[in-house]
């Protein structure tokens, strides 16, 4: 009986491998390996690209917020400016179809104030007195229109406004009219319309026209002719209230409210067309700011000249309520006081 121990044969342990001796908290040598292995050149450039990619599509929504950004701003710089000409376009209509509310008259043919006046409109405008105001006034020959009653012009260049006011004394065949001469707000109309007087130019000339409807009531004097057509042979530009206006301003044509009691020049309606025509107001009237505001009349006058258009007018071409006045009106004197 064999009694040698026996031994594991070497066949049980591992078909003819050693097994491997295993350390304390530890991984097999070739799964470390494995796990752990230096990366390729093919995987550092997969991650390269991967980084890049990265950024690129950071990079990317950056200049898509930054797009996004300047058309939102640029969206509403563009809706501010349209709301600014809106109502730019707004304004401007408005103060357009203001300004166009009221008609104008056609001139007429002589020295007058318009034959229809338009309705409505202001008082005239608070003077402010021009930089030039009687610097520089000036009488020029009114070519193909000699005087109707010889004169000799008014001196020209510089005209003192000082008096302030300069009286008068009008008497006509149906009565007495004082006047007072604005020299301060028109020295150079003054100029003119007292070198006249002084030189005899009005006495013994009619008062040819009278208006007596609610829009326009004037008597217009100052023609020797009586026709409405004569003048001195020179002529000159207005003042006030026209000078406190731009030459291009619309409002000219828009009518204002000569008061009564106002005296003012007649013209053509062209510029400088002014002579020695005038009309005095005894109701307000309305006219636009193109006739020449140079002085008052006084309460007698005033009375004088109500009684003048009581007895009313001889109709003429212009109408029933605009002609001759039926009380002939003429001119007696009138003279600086």
């Amino acid at each position: 009986m064999n009694t040698s121990p026996s031994f594991p044969s070497t066949s049980s342990v591992g078909r003819g491998t050693r097994p491997q001796p295993l350390l304390a908290h530890s991984v097999p040598i070739d799964e470390y390996e494995e796990d752990h292995a230096v990366p390729t050149n093919e995987q550092r450039r997969a991650t390269a690209k991967r980084k890049l990619e990265r950024q690129l599509e950071r990079r990317a929504a950056q200049e898509r917020r930054r797009r996004l950004f300047t058309i939102i701003g640029s969206a509403v710089g563009v809706l501010l400016v349209i709301g600014a000409v809106v109502a730019t376009v707004v304004l401007t209509n408005k103060s357009s179809n203001t300004n166009a509310a009221a008609d104008t008259p056609a001139p007429s043919t002589d020295s007058a104030a318009p034959s229809t006046p338009p309705p409505g409109g202001a008082g005239l405008p608070p003077f402010v007195a021009p930089a030039d105001l009687g610097a520089n006034c000036q009488y020029p020959a009114t070519p193909g229109e000699p005087a109707s009653k010889k004169n000799t012009p008014p001196r020209t260049g510089k005209v003192p406004t000082d008096p302030a006011q300069i009286s008068a004394s009008m008497t006509t065949s149906a009565g007495n009219i004082g006047l007072q001469l604005d020299n301060a707000k028109a020295p150079c109309t003054v100029n003119s319309f007292a070198s006249l007087a002084q030189q005899g130019y009005f006495n013994d000339t009619p008062c040819h026209r009278l208006t007596t409807s609610p829009g326009l009531s004037v008597l217009q004097c100052g023609d020797p002719t009586g026709k409405g057509t004569g003048g001195p042979g020179y002529g000159f530009t207005n003042e006030y209230p026209t000078n406190q206006y731009r030459p291009d301003d619309p409002a000219l044509q828009n009518p204002v409210v000569y008061p009564r009691g106002t005296l003012a020049m007649a013209n053509t309606g062209a510029p400088g067309s002014n002579g020695s025509q005038f009309f005095l107001v005894y109701k307000d009237s309305q006219l636009p700011p193109n006739y020449t505001a140079f002085g008052t009349i006084d309460a007698t006058g005033l009375a004088t000249l109500d009684k003048i258009a009581a007895a009313g007018v001889v109709p003429g071409d212009r109408g029933a309520d605009d002609g001759a006045p039926k009380t002939p009106v003429q001119i007696k004197s009138l003279q600086l006081d």
